[in-house]
C-alpha cells in the first residue's frame, strides 16, 4: 500500500469536485464551513473598511 492511499484511510478524505465545494448546503458540511469562511472575511473587510474611512473623514476635519 503506498503513503498516498495510507494517509487516505487514516484522515478518511473524500474527493470533491470543485463545482460541489461551492454548492450553498446546510448543516456540518465543508461547503458550509468554505461559505461561513468567506463571509466572515467578507464582514471583516467591511468593518475594518468602515473604520478606515470614518478615521479618514473625522481626522481631516479642523477641531471644532
Amino acid at each position: 500500500m503506498s503513503i498516498k492511499a495510507e494517509t487516505r484511510q487514516q484522515n478518511n478524505l473524500e474527493e470533491v469536485d470543485s463545482g460541489e465545494l461551492n454548492a450553498w448546503r446546510r448543516g456540518f458540511t465543508p461547503q458550509a464551513e468554505i461559505w461561513n469562511g468567506r463571509l466572515a472575511m467578507l464582514g471583516l473587510s467591511i468593518a475594518l473598511g468602515t473604520l478606515f474611512v470614518i478615521r479618514a473623514s473625522t481626522t481631516g476635519m479642523p477641531a471644532a
